[in-house]
């Protein structure tokens, strides 16, 4: 998905904004970058790849070479970026979390009209170039950005460096989140919270879906105001979000912590112990011990050392390794017990065949596993949440056509809680994987854990719903 930073202060901004956008490496696992602007030096920006190493690694040694009290920093699953404009509203740096459906479209429509694109991402146009030329289309950034939103299909949320602070512009549909922090004589804008408190900021506001403001040091000017309507990823709270993150004001581990827990309030089954799947299974599995009434035991841990959730290779394989590398079952807490396991969730399920085999291999009696969210049956067409290219790679799609012929037959049913085509899948599923027992969270668990309304809450990939 990708993750950004930005901060306007009184002073130096370049430690800010370096530890800043560091907090949201979490996010992606690709590129990142930052850039500054001073009066004095204008513009200076930096991208580098993190497929083989870290940010702090990465940019440390340039810390230098950054001056001014306004910066922009983004960690990024897509493409190079910050992209550097000059125009007709001045010159500007901007970087985005983004996801373009029809970019080809898009990019045929500017050659067209004799428009050129100067930066390739893997022989592949860059989306926020295609971005920034959408913006210097309008009048003003104001009418740019709205014609961003009115011509992309997908999502889009960006920081706009200029020379008069940060335009900070939330996707229409608010599918990603953006919150803004507040300091003496500064003022940051972040994908996450979890990026303020160590840096002295407080939460001052988030974000509405389309919101557009200026950020300048000394105070916040609305641009546009709000839509009514949003459609926030419910996935932020199942898997990417950092534990301490709010979006919407919801805490991420609390969400967690109360899917996990309304699930052990009403579990049957009989189990010596719970136990969450580091990172994002945790706080579910905190809850469900809870609410279960069974202890929470560490029966495998990851070696954070060297295995930290960002560092995550792009290729198929080599992710499946890392998976199983990172991961270290504890005999000692595994041998002749029954555990229950929780995580976020079940994508293709590589990673959930290689832990169940070796979970019985060290001595545990019964493996049962309980799952964040309900099974996902639809790809996602709107944010980046998974490196997914179709839906046939999703498990629950490749069963459904097991058992259909047909791998879109009766997707509503199955993705009905209860149904017996819902029932099929997840014993199938079950099976497979050789668990004791499956359940995944039903919907309404998960929305009434998240506490906003359903319909200003994405769940595309888990009942087929869109946009209104």
């Amino acid at each position: 998905m990708g993750g950004f930073f930005g901060t306007v202060s009184k002073v130096g901004c370049v430690t800010d904004l370096f530890y800043g956008t560091d907090y949201n490496s979490h996010l992606g696992t690709k590129r990142a970058g930052m850039a500054t602007f001073s009066e004095e030096g204008g513009f200076v920006r930096s991208i580098h790849s993190l497929e083989n190493s870290y940010f702090r690694t990465k940019f440390e040694s340039e810390l230098a070479s950054f001056k001014g009290k306004s910066g922009i920093g983004v960690i990024s699953d897509t493409d190079p970026q910050p992209i550097m404009i000059n125009s007709h509203l001045g010159r500007f740096a901007i970087v985005t979390v983004a996801k373009i459906n029809n970019i080809d479209e898009l990019e045929k429509e500017m050659l067209d009209a004799n428009m050129h694109f100067a930066e390739m991402s893997m022989g592949k146009t860059n989306q926020t170039e295609l971005i920034a030329l959408l913006i210097v289309q309008g009048k003003d950034f104001v009418e740019g950005i709205e014609n961003v939103y009115n011509k992309i299909k997908g999502s889009c949320s960006m920081l706009i460096l200029t020379d008069d602070g940060i335009i900070v512009a939330r996707d229409k549909w608010g599918r990603t989140p953006i919150v803004i922090g507040k300091k003496d004589g500064a003022y940051a804008a972040t994908s996450e919270s979890s990026s303020l408190p160590n840096l002295d900021y407080e939460i001052e506001r988030y974000v509405g879906p389309g919101e557009i403001i200026r950020m300048r040091a000394d105070g916040l000017e609305q641009l546009r105001a709000p839509n009514e309507k949003m459609q926030v990823c419910s996935f932020l709270w199942v898997y990417y979000g950092f534990p301490v993150s709010c979006y919407e004001g919801r805490n991420v581990e609390e969400v967690r912590f109360m899917s996990g827990y309304k699930m052990g309030k009403t579990d049957t089954s009989e189990v010596d112990c719970a136990c969450g799947i580091p990172d994002s299974g945790v706080g579910m599995a905190l809850g469900y011990a809870e609410g279960k009434g069974v202890p929470y035991h560490r029966a495998i841990s990851k070696y954070t050392p060297t295995w930290p959730r960002s560092f995550t290779p792009s290729n198929q394989e080599m992710r499946s390794l890392v998976a199983k590398m990172k991961l270290i079952p504890n005999r000692a807490m595994l041998q002749g017990k029954r555990v229950l396991f929780c995580d976020d969730s079940i994508v293709r399920g590589t990673q959930l065949r290689d832990n169940v085999n070796v979970l019985y291999d060290y001595g545990a009696k019964e493996v049962h596993m309980r799952i964040a969210c309900p099974p996902l049956i639809y790809g996602c067409p709107f944010i980046g949440f998974t490196s997914s290219k179709g839906d046939m790679e999703l498990i629950t799609r490749r069963i459904i056509k097991e058992i259909e012929g047909d791998e879109n037959a009766k997707l509503v049913q199955y993705a009905t809680t209860d149904s017996p085509e819902y029932k099929e899948l997840v014993e199938r599923i079950r099976a497979r994987f050789g668990l004791t027992s499956l359940k995944f969270n039903t919907l309404e668990t998960l929305i009434e854990a998240i506490g906003l309304p359903k319909c200003k809450v994405c769940t595309h990939c888990f009942d087929g719903s869109s946009c209104f």
